[in-house]
């Protein structure tokens, strides 16, 4: 890594830790040549990987779509900004995980992100859900709110 001071073409890790997300490795470094001090972070990115949309065209995988999309489904609702990166980090994962070749589905990923969301906000569940899965009329929308209060009212009697 590059001193972004000097440019020097070499810097010393100081120290490394993982944040509190377990997600992220921070790491300190100091130039030999400037003694100057700063910090990284270094996370995991999704490699190769296309994903296969409905009309059948093939496009790279993109963490910032998926961020986007929860982001737009989570506005105003949630305001802890570690807890988003914490679901959008576990939705990586489930992604990371289904994955059996360097294609995956849109639809596998928008179940990923639906799984997610309905654990934490219903409410943005059933906004992401409006759009994903491509409501038709307001009795669609009604049925999947249904659902989900069917649920709700059984958890409560449990």
């Amino acid at each position: 890594m590059h001193c972004p001071g000097c440019l020097h073409n070499d810097t010393k890790v100081v120290d490394s830790r993982v944040s509190d997300d377990g997600i992220t490795i921070r790491r300190r470094r100091q130039c030999p040549k400037c003694d100057f001090r700063f910090s990284t972070k270094e996370q995991v990115e999704i490699l190769n990987l296309k994903v296969k949309k409905r009309g059948g065209e093939l496009e790279p995988y993109s963490t910032e779509k998926i961020s986007q999309g929860v982001h737009i489904a989570l506005q105003k609702r949630l305001k802890d900004e570690e807890k988003l990166k914490k679901v959008i980090a576990a939705i990586e994962r489930d992604v990371q995980l289904a994955v059996k070749s360097d294609i995956i589905d849109s639809g596998k990923i928008g179940d990923i992100v639906m799984k997610h969301l309905k654990k934490i906000d219903k409410i943005a569940y059933i906004r992401f859900a409006s759009v994903y899965q491509d409501f038709e009329d307001l009795i669609t929308f009604q049925e999947e709110v249904e659902k989900l209060m069917t649920k709700r009212s059984k958890k409560k009697k449990s």
